[in-house]
């Protein structure tokens, strides 16, 4: 009935553990009708803001979240993205988050 009716679908979900692709495959196995571009996560408005304020990011995300960075500038950081990634919070990382 929503697809037949005149209103914007979209799938929202606050994720950061997979890109918006592999969502949209698991979504389509599972049987939903659906598009990528009718799925917003949080890792969409994380890419939307980066890209308003121009910045460049560190990536604290999942591996398998960073297609949905790609094209975006992480050379010389000036903000960090975090997201659920428990292989990167380490020491290391962590200090080169603060600085």
């Amino acid at each position: 009935r929503l697809r037949s009716s005149p209103v914007t679908i979209r799938f929202v979900t606050n994720t950061t553990k997979e890109s918006k692709r592999d969502l949209l495959e698991r979504l389509t196995r599972l049987g939903f009708d659906i598009a990528e571009n009718e799925i917003f996560t949080s890792l969409t408005a994380a890419r939307n803001l980066l890209e308003q304020k121009q910045v460049r990011p560190l990536l604290l995300v999942d591996d398998k979240a960073l297609p949905d960075f790609t094209g975006i500038g992480t050379d010389d950081p000036n903000a960090v993205v975090v997201g659920l990634a428990p292989e990167h919070f380490h020491y290391e990382m962590m200090n080169k988050a603060f600085r």
